[in-house]
């Protein structure tokens, strides 16, 4: 029998789809369903490496570990990461399978339209319950005759939505009743109720707007969900950077990480700001000040973000910060702008070619047509630095970027041990002459406990600061906090009716 379908919908863009979604899948496997997470399309820059070596979502890889399974692929069939020149690089299945304009991609959604279907049919055969998130709204007029994504979707699965609206952002019952107002009447009979996200204050004040809503749309609100914080769960994507504070707690390790206009995967540095750094994403080098360690993180496209970083003083304010002896890791694309080049032959990036790094590295960069993703297992073999007493360390993370480093004389940082394929043995990064300055493509560092305050504790040892006590973040207690917050503030019966039950409210 195909699993049962549950779909989450929003009024528009970060209201709160994949939270809800993580949580439910949560729920779901706590009361003792197989449940896995499903996204048709989704358009992010913060991904993930599969097992199987494919590239999806970050926010499916993190709702499937709250379901406690493996991703998958079909998790999230189609990944759309934008580049330079308001183009695409689409992933599908893992694996790139173009590169598109916006108007040249509407034109082949509907070949991706059967591959989703696919995708859905396996997962709907493997589990009890497939819950189904959405992406930005189902009111886009001007594309719902393309889209592959909200209503598309949940015709084909003939699934139950529940929409989501976000309160904090204010005019939430005119957007959930817009919203409405703008789909056919097929598509409001599956809508089965409204979740309101992100509500502060006194729920009884909010009750008559309830009251009306409910009276005006003829749907139940099944859930006013509060706006918390202190659950540490990775966000989809970079919309998550407006939101957040300048900087995180007042830790005594100041870390500066460049706001990259195409940064990725921002989630690989959350671990410093739960060991007590003060963590700061800057774009100027007004910004900068005397940080005790500068971090370059992955970006989507590392010609044009190197451009960026040359055109507003950041590339020359990195350097003499270098110089002066201020400590700069480079993760994936940052690793690459850290050498002496990076030459792009084949215009796969950028129209640009080939264009000088910072010369922080003694090693160069040149793009061809593949793509590595890659889960691996490593260690780190520097024995200088700042990575001075921590050899022998192992760390897990995953390999996402295009391009091969070489270097005339390899200093590395790591050696990867093993793959998802077996057992291999292979230098990753480069390290400077003195040890101060290092890169990787190990997506996920810190995400290692014992190399985090092994690293925190050197880096404190070299600023003359007091070591400090690791802190333990459990993901799986995270994960648990996230739900019961969920179930305290939904419907949770009338969802499983919905869930189980199929069919539609109106």
């Amino acid at each position: 029998m195909p699993a049962k379908i549950l779909m989450i919908q929003g009024t528009a863009s970060s209201v709160g789809k994949s939270i809800i979604v993580t949580a439910l899948c949560r729920i779901f496997r706590q009361d003792g369903f197989k449940v896995a997470p499903f996204k048709a399309q989704n358009m992010a820059l913060n991904s993930f490496v599969t097992r199987e070596g494919g590239e999806i979502g970050r926010a499916q890889a993190v709702q499937a570990e709250a379901a406690g399974i493996e991703p998958s692929v079909h998790m999230n069939p189609v990944l759309l990461k934008p580049e330079a020149d308001a183009k695409s690089q689409v992933i599908v299945l893992g694996k790139i399978a173009k590169t598109l304009e916006a108007s040249q991609y509407y034109s082949y959604t509907h070949h991706l339209l059967r591959i989703i279907e696919s995708s859905l049919n396996q997962l709907r055969s493997a589990y009890d319950i497939v819950v189904i998130e959405g992406a930005g709204s189902p009111a886009e007029i001007n594309l719902k005759e393309k889209e592959i994504v909200n209503m598309r979707i949940a015709k084909i699965a003939s699934a139950p939505v529940l929409l989501v609206g976000d309160i904090d952002r204010g005019g939430v019952f005119a957007s959930l009743i817009g919203t409405l107002e703008l789909l056919t009447e097929e598509e409001r009979n599956l809508i089965n109720g409204f979740i309101i996200n992100k509500f502060r204050g006194d729920l009884e004040l909010l009750k008559p707007g309830l009251d009306l809503l409910e009276k005006r749309a003829s749907k139940p609100v099944l859930g006013v969900i509060p706006y918390f914080r202190g659950i540490t769960i990775a966000q989809e994507d970079s919309v998550y950077l407006e939101e957040r504070p300048t900087s995180s707690v007042n830790g005594n390790l100041d870390v500066v990480i460049v706001r990259l206009p195409h940064i990725p995967n921002y989630d690989d540095f959350g671990p410093l700001e739960e060991q007590g750094c003060t963590v700061r994403y800057i774009t100027a080098t007004s910004e900068l000040g005397s940080p005790d360690l500068i971090i370059l993180p992955g970006t989507k496209n590392s010609i044009a973000d190197l451009i960026y970083l040359q055109q507003h003083g950041l590339a020359q304010a990195i350097t003499h910060q270098a110089e002066i002896g201020t400590p700069v890791i480079g993760i994936c694309g940052g690793y690459q702008m850290l050498g002496k080049s990076i030459d792009d032959p084949y215009k796969i990036e950028s129209k640009e070619g080939k264009v000088a790094g910072l010369g922080l590295l003694d090693n160069e960069t040149i793009f061809d047509h593949n793509k590595t993703t890659t889960q691996v297992k490593a260690q780190v073999i520097a024995e200088d630095g700042l990575l001075k007493g921590l050899k022998g360390i192992e760390v897990s993370g995953y390999e996402i970027h295009m391009g091969q480093t070489k270097s005339q004389n390899p200093l590395p940082a790591f050696q990867v041990l093993e793959t998802p394929q077996g057992k291999v043995n292979y230098f990753d990064g480069a390290t400077s002459s003195n040890g101060w300055i290092f890169g990787t493509y190990i997506h996920g560092l810190f995400h290692n406990p014992d190399f985090t305050y092994a690293f925190l504790s050197r880096l404190r040892q070299l600023r003359g600061l007091p070591a400090a006590t690791a802190i333990s973040v459990n993901r799986q207690e995270q994960y648990d906090k996230l739900a019961e917050i969920i179930r305290q503030n939904l419907d949770m019966p009338q969802v499983y009716k919905i869930t189980l039950g199929g069919g539609s409210y109106g």
